[in-house]
């Protein structure tokens, strides 16, 4: 496998797996030009070097072929922004259209195919089986699809000469064009920019964190956050608890949590963790005090109550002024900082001035040296909804990949490149 940096473009068709699901207006303008922005310079490098690019992605979760809705030709204009240059589309994937244009493509020239998942074949997965299908019909249709997914990775590697995976958002999914298209290009494979940022910067901080390291840890349920929490346990100092999962801990100990989110199911797992915490002298800061509201909505009353002792009729949705406080004074502590998850209902302005107090203080706690990660899609909205992204050190454009990547998981685009490469 060569290094982006080594590799000689000159004369090459490069054919690159970004992430491109971004987030589209009513008007399918992009909202978020995150990860375009984030492979322009792996785009770049390619036509700097003489070579051509061909992008593909995909966009949204499309149930069938060809629906406009999903269409990548919406995202032209914001790539072409960023770019600064013009971006030929081919309106399909499979087309002949797209095979001539690709073979056509001279030096300086970018293509972009259209949305991957508008064929089956992508993600590997019939389509139409009806449901009450027998087991035998769907293990046919299963058959069919991988049969056919064959072709489909055939024909995506015979455009180009060489594969370049940028994708980190699906580095989790073994995907036709995330993995199995790999098996093409022996020799003439390697990671982009992002791939190549995202593992060097996931990997430095649980690898070789500067001390003390707290991961700062928010979401709704515990259920989600186990494999995570254990797997960090294992490499951290401190960890900072917040969000909805806050309460199932504080009810495991014998809180009163009125009719906050909750997962009894649960409570062996939240003190097992409290136990191991405690064993490996690492440290959980919770809030003592939490916003509680008398409902889910914009127009509800609020107030502030313990942590553990939130009166019936009321919910916990953010962390109070104690919890904003406490939670300011360990971050500034640190000197790595790992954030996933919001610390309240960040989406409703009137619960988010928890998880605002949260991204400034690691965003202050950065500008005095210290090193920040944020990761995961509500985590990202946050960083931008707060205006702090200059001043966290790392973003990542992954959402499940880097949470499994947290998780000590072996990504498949990630080990189909690397595995090839001890070879």
């Amino acid at each position: 496998m060569y290094k982006i940096d080594s590799y000689d473009f000159k004369g090459k068709r490069a054919i690159i797996r970004v992430d491109f699901n971004v987030p589209l207006d009513a008007e399918g303008r992009v909202t978020d030009d995150t990860r375009i922005r984030a492979a322009i310079p792996t785009i770049e490098k390619v036509l700097e070097g003489g070579g051509s690019v061909i992008l593909m992605s995909h966009l949204g979760r499309p149930k069938k072929n060809n629906d406009t809705k999903f269409s990548l030709e919406q995202i032209i204009p914001a790539i072409e922004a960023r770019l600064g240059r013009k971006v030929l589309f081919a309106g399909d994937a499979m087309g002949d259209k797209a095979a001539e244009m690709a073979r056509e493509l001279k030096p300086g020239e970018v293509m972009l195919l259209e949305n991957l998942r508008f064929h089956a074949e992508e993600e590997g997965k019939p389509r139409g089986v009806a449901d009450d299908a027998t087991d035998e019909q769907k293990a046919e249709a299963k058959s069919a699809v991988k049969a056919s997914q064959k072709e489909f990775v055939k024909r995506l590697a015979s455009y180009a000469d060489c594969y370049i995976n940028d994708a980190f958002g699906t580095a989790h999914r073994a995907h036709a064009s995330t993995a199995l298209i790999a098996d093409y290009f022996p020799h003439d494979k390697m990671f982009g920019y992002v791939m190549e940022n995202e593992l060097r910067a996931i990997d430095s901080i649980l690898e070789n964190p500067r001390r003390p390291f707290c991961a700062v840890l928010g979401g709704s349920k515990v259920s989600t956050k186990i494999s995570i929490i254990e797997k960090l346990m294992e490499k951290v100092d401190s960890i900072v608890l917040g969000g909805g999962m806050t309460y199932t801990f504080e009810a495991a100990l014998g809180g009163r949590i009125g009719n906050s989110i909750c997962e009894p199911e649960m409570f062996p797992v939240a003190l097992e963790i409290l136990r191991k915490a405690k064993q490996k002298g690492v440290r959980i800061v919770t809030s003592p005090d939490a916003l509680i509201a008398d409902a889910f909505s914009a127009d509800a009353r609020t107030s502030t109550a313990p942590s553990n002792d939130i009166p019936d009729g009321w919910e916990g949705v953010d962390i109070g002024e104690e919890g904003k406080r406490v939670f300011r004074e360990h971050i500034l502590g640190c000197k790595t900082i790992l954030w996933n998850g919001p610390v309240g209902v960040f989406e409703i302005d009137k619960f988010a001035t928890g998880s605002r107090a949260v991204a400034e203080a690691i965003a202050e706690a950065t500008d005095k040296g210290a090193f920040s990660i944020a990761g995961g899609g509500d985590t990202v909205s946050a960083v931008h909804q707060f205006g702090i992204a200059d001043r966290v050190s790392y973003i990542s454009t992954g959402g499940g990949a880097f949470l499994e990547f947290l998780e000590g998981k072996k990504l498949p685009a990630v080990a189909v490149l690397e595995e090839r490469a001890a070879q």
